[in-house]
């Protein structure tokens, strides 16, 4: 019988990678050249966590997929608003992604 917690956190990493993958690829106008620099992830929570992990890992199956490395930035703190705003102020050239949930980008505003 198959741990039912494995199959669960290899279900959210699947997911995670495919949401990284599109958020880079499926973007409306593709540049010639893009990526022609380091991508940079920010992870809105303490390095060393589950969300580092997945970022971790996720980014290194994409990194190798585009030849360009992506780096990890973990901006913890105000319950991942930091690093949310962080993103959210970034210059719009898609080098910047986000790996967050949906709280910090749609409850928090209203709070």
């Amino acid at each position: 019988m198959k741990s039912l917690r494995g199959e669960t956190i290899k279900k959210i990493m699947r997911r995670a990678a495919c949401a990284l993958v599109l958020a880079v690829v499926a973007s409306p106008v593709s540049a010639q050249g893009f990526p022609s620099r380091p991508l940079k992830l920010v992870v809105p929570y303490a390095p060393g966590g589950s969300a580092d992990s997945v970022a971790r890992i996720v980014a290194r199956k994409v990194s190798e997929n585009m030849s360009q490395p992506i780096v990890i930035e973990n901006k913890g703190g105000a319950g991942s608003i930091l690093g949310t705003d962080l993103v959210a102020k970034a210059e719009p050239d898609g080098y910047t992604l986000l790996l967050g949930q949906s709280g910090p980008i749609s409850i928090n505003p209203a709070v």
